[in-house]
């Protein structure tokens, strides 16, 4: 198969203020782009609105205040947002070659013109679109393409008062329901109209591959694998077909070199104009790599390639897709009541987010979905759950969670607030059409099917689907015999069943009807996730802060950097909240208008949770506003994820956190914002959610470890130090050898400083995890506490205390790809030189511990995760930039702790406009918003992509490093 994608060369224009018609559009009156013409440069894959904002005919709607400015459709009428789009290709076809104009996705219905005929593309935003269009192609190979898209039939209105999906109408329609507006999103105002995914040709022989289905299955304890396939066969000759059709499975070893694992042929004969459905016999494989979650293991894939060749012809089409070799079941646990995943017979305890979509105006692109999951990745998370109001997500997507190893839960087009719930009570009956969704459903499932990440279906958010598309859902979902039970224990005979598993539509993943039902909240579909904003840190981990095992939405605060206030907002917005004192001795924060319609979710909750913020002082400006919030969020996530994991497998399976981040600029419950910057809430979470983990209890004040893998750790100990603004360490403890057994939290100590003798009202605590034998770090966390009742305003003072610091960096440049190692000491007096605490500068990174007395030693994250040796990975894909490390000095003028450090990457220019966003984004970073102890030292590594022509500038903010330094 020869495919070819048109995403470029697209015009655009409203339907309105075209005379013509599509076959004469297609014929005798393309369209051209003079100056007044009703055509403009569109956005293919896009939505009407991402076309209009690349012409800069509507404001932003990202920005500021913008999107009021854009006309609702609701006040248009459709026709407003009905659009032409234009095009040409060349195609010319050999003997017996076939051609296929496909469309993955249109929002909601369409008119397709190519060459003067006309062809219809029925309703629905999660189907696709196919057309032969053999016949009706130009010999001589110019063709021109012509589609009228039209909006969804309900767009709905928005009610003045806004609310969750607006008046709901939208979910008559199947299509995605969060472009009404929800609490954390402004209305979409084209409700995503257009052709907002992937548009290709397709060129095949007489015989063509249809949506091929990979199965697995396992026994004798996973040493016994079979690979199962089936596969659809369309034969567009008026002729018998003789085919020979092959699959074959390689594996990828390093510096592009594949293993072929399998090859097998088959030969089929199928009737003049024939669609047939083929299974091959099932592959065997002994003992292959299997696919884990993300740190559970690694994530090996294989690639399978399905070719069919035709007797007189030669390869007529061919087919491949990545796939991995693993188990996945899930059921609801007898001891807690609360779903439990399980992995290749591994439980999984579940920490991750939920998930709308990339973004708004539907600007999807392979390196935003690379980003965004990796993103996931780092922060350890293991699942994402794709929210019924959002998307069924693309291949893309998937993709790269398949790389990343982030499970996948996706849930269909139903929500509570648009399908039976809501203000007002909305329809339950779902779409107006239930064949049309069942359909879009089945389309879906095979599209997604192949992909390991993706882990279970669910019917919708916060409701079931009304009970005939639920009873076929469960019906088409049902799982093959082969997936019902665990074979942990190993059987010598292959179970005999009717089909094989390939077979069924999907077969191999559980369906569950609503995202709180059979192990989610309180199982039943009552009203029971959340809260969704600032909480008291210690009450996380409280046994009755949340009463079910498997919290499927608990939401936080998100405020991101200034310089994203800046970059989203005029001046007008750049007002921090006015902090209103209540009678009853809390505080209301009042944001500014702009805040309020980005969806500023406070810092505070009256008669629950003190103003956060105001702990570290009333806040100056949006600078140290966004900064206190920093430190803030750092706090929120990582005691949401620890409280959680205080309690794993004995009250809690899992936990996802709403959101990680926004399909626009809010500041509503992100990690995450919307131009790709972390909050250090990210980091917060990155820290909490690391497989093998110490911790505090901020309830009991017991150090607690962590260990969600599946070894027992031993042989380790507990370092524990308390540090004062003075830069003195008044308290210190190792603990006795330890023994954590695998999937197991185990509480060692108490600390006793807070119930010392003269305890500091604002102190810190380091902990670390270390092996005893070579003083190995598995895990290091650092906390600022204060005493009970009281606050952190003496950090205010603090500021002033700048410790000095040593900074070496090494940095390596392919192309466009920068890395870099960072290599941060703080170099203020130690207490005791001789102490433990300064035998272990080691730093925990993805799975491994690098030493770090050597500034020579360089951990690549190439994001891709392949097994080859270090040397290997710097010659290969890097040019070491200089031959010896730069050092960069910080001066300071005092011992003490360097707090909240954190980086940032930015464009060297010479001359920068006045309120230029000067930042590279996006950057990863392996650890960020981070503190030194007096003499300790650590590795941050950073990844990035430059734009052309823009040399990268590294510079180091802290708390008490609040002058910006330029390190690199």
């Amino acid at each position: 198969m020869v495919k070819t994608v048109l995403d470029k060369g697209w015009l655009a224009a409203r339907s309105t203020e075209v005379e013509i018609n599509g076959v004469q559009l297609t014929t005798t009156q393309p369209p051209t782009q003079p100056l007044n013409s009703p055509w403009m440069e569109a956005a293919v894959p896009g939505t009407v609105l991402g076309t209009l904002l690349k012409n800069k005919l509507i404001p932003d709607p990202f920005y500021g205040l913008g999107n009021e400015s854009i006309i609702d459709i609701a006040d248009s009428g459709r026709e407003h947002y009905t659009f032409w789009f234009f095009t040409t290709f060349e195609c010319k076809l050999s003997n017996n070659q076939h051609v296929d104009l496909n469309f993955r996705a249109i929002n909601y219905s369409a008119e397709v013109y190519l060459n003067g005929h006309k062809k219809v593309l029925p309703k629905g935003m999660f189907r696709r679109h196919s057309i032969d269009i053999t016949d009706i192609l130009h010999p001589d190979g110019q063709n021109l393409l012509a589609v009228l898209v039209y909006p969804p039939d309900h767009p709905g209105r928005i009610p003045p008062e806004g609310g969750q999906g607006g008046d709901h109408e939208i979910g008559k329609d199947v299509a995605a329901q969060y472009v009404e507006g929800w609490d954390w999103m402004t209305p979409i105002r084209d409700r995503n109209t257009g052709i907002w995914d992937e548009v290709s040709i397709t060129v095949t022989g007489p015989v063509k591959i249809v949506d091929p289905h990979l199965a697995s299955s396992f026994f004798d304890g996973y040493k016994r694998v079979y690979l199962h396939s089936t596969v659809e066969l369309v034969n567009k000759n008026a002729l018998v077909a003789e085919c020979s059709l092959n699959i074959q499975v390689s594996t990828e070893l390093q510096d592009g070199t594949f293993l072929v694992e399998h090859l097998e042929t088959q030969h089929v004969s199928i009737s003049a104009g024939a669609t047939i459905h083929y299974t091959f016999p099932q592959l065997y494989f002994y003992k292959p790599n299997l696919w884990w979650p993300n740190s559970m293991g690694k994530q090996h894939l294989y690639n399978v390639e399905i070719t069919v060749n035709v007797k007189g012809y030669g390869e007529s089409d061919s087919w491949s897709h990545h796939f991995g070799f693993r188990k996945i079941e899930s059921h609801i646990d007898s001891a807690t009541g609360g779903r439990l995943f399980k992995v290749n017979d591994q439980p999984i305890f579940i920490r991750g987010g939920n998930w709308i979509l990339s973004d708004g105006l539907l600007r999807l692109s392979k390196e935003r979905y690379k980003t965004d999951i990796r993103f996931h990745a780092d922060m350890n998370f293991n699942m994402m759950r794709c929210w019924g109001g959002g998307l069924a997500e693309r291949p893309e997507f998937y993709h790269y969670c398949d790389l990343y190893g982030l499970l996948v839960w996706q849930e269909f087009w139903i929500t509570g607030d648009c399908d039976g719930r809501g203000d007002p009570v909305s329809n339950p009956d779902g779409p107006l059409d239930h064949d049309l969704f069942l359909l879009c459903a089945r389309d879906t499932i095979k599209l997604l099917r192949n992909h390991p990440s993706l882990a279970l279906w669910v019917g919708g958010n916060e409701q079931v689907p009304p009970p005939d598309i639920n009873a076929a859902l469960k019906n088409d979902l049902q799982l093959h015999p082969y997936y019902l039970n665990s074979n942990s224990s190993g059987t010598s005979t292959i179970i005999p069943v009717i089909k094989d598993p390939s077979q069924y539509l999907d077969g191999t993943r559980v369906y569950v009807q609503g995202s709180m039902w059979d192990g989610f909240a309180d199982g039943k579909g009552d009203f029971s996730d959340g809260p969704y904003e600032i909480q008291n840190p210690e009450d996380f981990f409280k046994h009755d802060y949340y009463q079910y095992a498997f919290n499927p939405e608990v939401g936080n605060v998100g405020m991101p950097v200034a310089a994203t206030i800046r970059a989203t907002m005029p001046p007008e917005g750049w007002q921090i909240p006015l902090f209103k004192k209540l009678s009853n001795g809390y505080i209301e924060e009042v944001p500014n208008p702009i805040w309020t319609y980005h969806k500023y979710i406070p810092y505070s909750k009256p008669e629950k949770v003190h103003d956060q913020i105001l702990l570290y002082g009333k806040p100056k400006d949006l600078d140290d506003f966004c900064l206190k919030a920093q430190l803030v969020n750092y706090v929120q996530y990582r005691a949401l994820l620890e409280g959680y994991t205080s309690q794993m497998w004995c009250k809690y399976t899992g936990v996802l956190i709403w959101k990680t981040q926004n399909p626009w600029t809010g500041l509503r419950g992100q990690i995450y914002d919307h131009l790709l910057d972390q909050t250090a809430g990210f980091y917060g979470c990155r820290s909490a959610a690391e497989p093998i983990h110490v911790q505090l209890n901020l309830a009991t004040y017991s150090v607690e470890v962590v260990n969600t893998t599946s070894e027992e750790l031993s042989n380790v100990s507990i370092e524990a130090s308390v540090w004062d603004l003075e830069g003195e360490c008044p308290y210190y403890k190792t603990s006795e050898k330890l023994i954590v057994p695998p999937k197991k939290t185990v509480s060692t100590f108490e600390m006793k400083y807070p119930k010392s003798k003269n305890p500091k009202p604002v102190y810190f605590l380091l902990l670390k995890l270390y092996d005893v034998s070579d003083n190995r770090i598995y895990s290091r966390n650092f906390y600022w506490l204060h005493l009970t009742g009281g606050d952190y305003k003496l950090l205010e003072s603090f500021r002033e205390r700048r410790p000095p610091l040593k900074i070496t960096s090494l940095t390596f440049i392919k192309g466009s790809s920068y890395e870099m190692r960072m290599h941060i000491q703080n170099t203020s007096k130690k207490p005791d030189s001789n102490a433990p605490l300064y035998r272990n500068n080691f730093i925990r990174r993805n799975g491994s511990c690098d030493e770090l007395d050597s500034a020579e030693s360089f951990d690549l994250l190439d994001g891709e995760k392949h097994e080859i040796s270090l040397y290997e990975k710097i010659r290969r894909n890097f040019s070491r930039e200089h031959n010896k490390a730069k050092v960069s000095e910080v001066n300071g003028t005092g011992k003490g702790v360097a707090f909240f450090l954190h980086f940032s990457i930015h464009a060297s220019k010479e001359e920068n406009k006045k309120g230029e966003d000067t930042r590279i984004l996006p950057v990863h970073y392996s650890d960020n918003y981070f503190s030194l102890v007096p003499g300790e030292v650590m590795t941050v590594t950073i990844s990035f992509e430059v734009p052309p022509g823009v040399t990268p500038r590294v510079t180091l903010h802290g708390w008490n490093h609040h002058d910006v330094h330029t390190v690199l």
